[in-house]
């Protein structure tokens, strides 16, 4: 029997386009309907825009209609391609199919290998809505650019202390942005060199120097970890998974020694960064301990309705450096099965031998009535997407948006990512709190 999805939290796999667009000069061609790019870019980023080097309004797109599907539209690709590469500065440009030319069979990877002699790159991906989520389809576009791309040029060497990064998802992270570069800079202050494909100025530059790291570092619960298996094999890379994106003084400081060791960095060294950062943190917690532990407005227990990287990564943080008490966690990614079992472990892991009760739910209407039925005795913290915001005012509590639908904030460079991310993490929750007490 067919059942509606209340809330979705992520969109299809054709969402992907925006990682395409999170690399510098990339640009996505769309062999699809119309509208496909705008509803998609709307449903991820909303207000929160990243138009970046090409806006989604103005991707190459073939604009499938009734034409395409009764007489197919691989000569509409081929066109679109071929103006695209004649029209458009970019650098990388990636094909990627949608729900209706994948059913009536347009075979995009033969039309697409016809421009493998030009000067710009062009690979294909299949990407129909109905093969999985944005999040799959990220993965995909990486292994695209593996498979079709870095695995055909002559092989490098390797480049000591260069590591690869790969965590947050761009746009589908608000906070993308300036969480990746906060990773970069950390990673740096080990004396690592690090090398990433997404952001500011970052494109095929650092593509071509993935297969040169000595490492790749993937800092997420479970997206991406495909990819870093399969640079592994075809490049001989070995990997560091470390699943929480660190917040905060606990998690930061274990992120840096394991980076630390899998590196082979001398660890007085780590211990002196971490040294120099906590002494800094735990600065500003002392000045305005007064505000956490006077307030009588705040929540003492909480939970996240988000997905499993943000999920995991705020409940550490809250537990492990703030004290908080976990109630039921979210998780609302659609997190691949087989994903699952190692990632409710990780909520059993918190300091001090507390655990986390993780839902795995796609659905917002019913987790909006589990956390109504729920007693979070007195008011409690909900960190979620712009969805959560009616139910927190209803239940009294306290509330943070932090994941898509982002629609109240707008966030530039933003990080709560590492030390100082914790303490924006802090900022902002207590800003609500503050104006709900005043």
């Amino acid at each position: 029997m067919t059942r509606i999805i209340d809330q979705p939290r992520y969109v299809c796999a054709l969402g992907a386009m925006q990682t395409v667009q999170g690399i510098y000069r990339g640009v996505p061609i769309l062999h699809a309907g119309p509208g496909c790019a705008g509803k998609l870019a709307a449903g991820i980023a909303g207000n929160n825009g990243d138009s970046g080097y090409i806006s989604p309004q103005v991707y190459p797109c073939t604009n499938v209609s009734e034409t395409e599907i009764v007489f197919g539209g691989e000569e509409n690709l081929r066109q679109t391609i071929d103006n695209a590469l004649k029209v458009i500065d970019g650098d990388f440009f990636i094909v990627l199919s949608g729900c209706t030319t994948e059913i009536v069979g347009d075979d995009i990877a033969t039309v697409t290998r016809e421009f493998g002699d030009r000067d710009k790159p062009v690979i294909f991906v299949e990407t129909a809505g109905f093969k999985g989520t944005n999040l799959e389809g990220h993965e995909w576009v990486i292994d695209a650019i593996i498979e079709q791309y870095l695995a055909k040029k002559p092989p490098v060497e390797k480049v000591k202390g260069l590591v690869n990064i790969w965590g947050p998802v761009p746009s589908y992270d608000p906070f993308w942005v300036g969480n990746i570069r906060e990773l970069e800079a950390l990673v740096a202050e080990l004396g690592l060199t690090p090398n990433i494909i997404f952001g500011e100025y970052r494109g095929i530059a650092e593509i071509d120097r993935i297969p040169a790291a000595e490492y790749n570092l993937l800092v997420a619960p479970w997206v991406g970890l495909k990819n870093v298996k399969s640079l592994q094999e075809k490049f001989g890379t070995p990997y560091l998974h470390y699943p929480t994106l660190p917040i905060g003084a606990f998690e930061t400081s274990r992120f840096l020694r394991a980076v630390g060791k899998l590196a082979g960095v001398d660890p007085s060294k780590v211990e002196g960064v971490i040294g120099r950062h906590e002494r800094e943190y735990y600065y500003h917690i002392e000045r305005t301990s007064d505000v956490f532990l006077e307030n009588r407005t705040m929540s003492r227990r909480f939970s996240t309705v988000t997905n499993a990287a943000d999920a995991l990564a705020i409940s550490r943080f809250l537990v492990n450096d703030f004290g908080l008490v976990p109630d039921r966690q979210y998780i609302t990614d659609g997190t691949p099965a087989e994903h699952r079992d190692a990632i409710i472990q990780l909520f059993k892991e918190f300091q001090y031998g507390i655990e986390a009760e993780v839902v795995f739910s796609t659905d917002g209407y019913q987790i909006h009535n589990d956390i109504r039925n729920n007693d979070y005795f007195g008011a409690p913290l909900i960190i979620g997407s712009i969805y959560e915001k009616k139910l927190a005012e209803e239940l009294n509590g306290n509330f943070l948006a932090v994941s898509v639908p982002f629609k109240e904030r707008l966030v530039l460079s933003s990080s709560y990512v590492g030390y100082r991310g914790g303490l924006k993490l802090l900022e902002d929750i207590y800003t609500y709190v503050l104006k709900q007490f005043n």
